[in-house]
């Protein structure tokens, strides 16, 4: 393709924007063709009708509408905005426009209907795990509240019924739950579950366990998780945090006392692995509130979310695999 003026202009600028770094990361880090592979069979053919605009195309534009949090208006008017991201996506807007909304919608549509998001984080996993990035000895399992919004003052005249409120601490908080299980080496993300936001993080734990681990990690919200029906039998060893009231209590100045608190902390240095997702789908693609109405469409876009996470949790490692130096 021809070198424009505005390509020729954008490559002479001297910053490297946070932008530009996140989608050089993402160029490098995605499996597109195996997605890619994964969608196409689902894609619109175009044997009818106007042809279809490129999957390559759509794809890129959904990525980078997930990383950078943004409706499907907001895609579309950045691929005008933003140089870097029409570059990124292919679009010479000299020549065309870019995807509109609604076309953008239909994809993202097809992605949920289909379960393809699920394929999306599927795909993304097995490709780690071939990379040998999930190791599966050890889980660890959390969960995080995401905010829905609480007005009534829409179409409908009333709250999600698929969202409830709950309290945490002194707070309360409406919305959902997304409870997840990660590997304990390296937190990478191998299983989601979501509920309302007033369902118990204990209840969950038999969803987020994939069968080969030996040990399962937990805060204290999780104690009494052996005794579970649902748990019972299960060949792993379970870590559950001790209760703060519990651990204060603890003697310090006897041998006894001591040990356990290390033992605790050895607990805690390994929890805080599952803190690394939370952190990435919220401050970093800046999920603040769930973006749609009803679990089934929030869960669709948790499983694209955490799928990308688990790049750039194991961006690192996979750029040593690839003999990528880091700058």
């Amino acid at each position: 393709m021809q070198t424009s003026f505005s390509d020729a202009e954008y490559d002479s600028k001297k910053k490297v924007t946070r932008r530009d770094r996140v989608l050089s990361e993402l160029e490098r880090l995605v499996p597109w063709e195996a997605l890619e592979k994964l969608i196409e069979p689902h894609y619109f053919s175009g044997k009818r009708g106007r042809p279809p605009i490129g999957l390559k195309r759509m794809l890129r534009m959904y990525v980078v509408q997930n990383c950078f949090n943004l409706s499907d208006e907001g895609i579309e008017d950045a691929v005008y905005d933003s140089q870097a991201i029409r570059r990124f996506v292919g679009v010479d807007i000299g020549r065309e426009g870019a995807p509109d909304k609604t076309t953008v919608q239909h994809f993202r549509v097809l992605l949920e209907e289909q379960g393809l998001t699920r394929g999306i984080f599927d795909t993304i996993n097995v490709n780690l795990s071939k990379n040998g990035l999930i190791l599966k000895k050890g889980t660890v399992v959390d969960a995080t509240i995401i905010a829905a919004p609480s007005s009534t003052k829409n179409e409908e005249g009333e709250r999600d019924s698929e969202m409830h409120q709950t309290k945490k601490g002194n707070q309360y908080h409406f919305g959902m739950k997304a409870h997840i299980g990660v590997d304990a080496e390296t937190g990478t993300v191998h299983s989601l579950v979501t509920t309302a936001a007033n369902v118990s993080d204990v209840t969950q734990v038999h969803g987020l366990l994939h069968g080969e681990q030996s040990d399962v990690v937990g805060d204290a919200g999780y104690r009494g998780v052996e005794k579970r029906e649902e748990n019972l039998g299960k060949a792993v060893t379970w870590h559950v945090a001790m209760r703060p009231g519990k651990r204060r209590m603890l003697m310090m100045d006897t041998a006894w006392g001591q040990m356990l608190e290390k033992v605790e902390k050895i607990k805690a240095s390994i929890r805080a692995k599952v803190e690394h997702p939370f952190h990435i789908i919220k401050n970093r693609f800046g999920l603040r509130k769930v973006r749609y109405r009803g679990l089934a469409k929030n869960t669709a876009h948790l499983y694209t979310l955490f799928g990308l996470a688990n790049l750039f949790i194991n961006k690192k490692r996979l750029d040593a695999i690839n003999g990528i130096v880091a700058s």
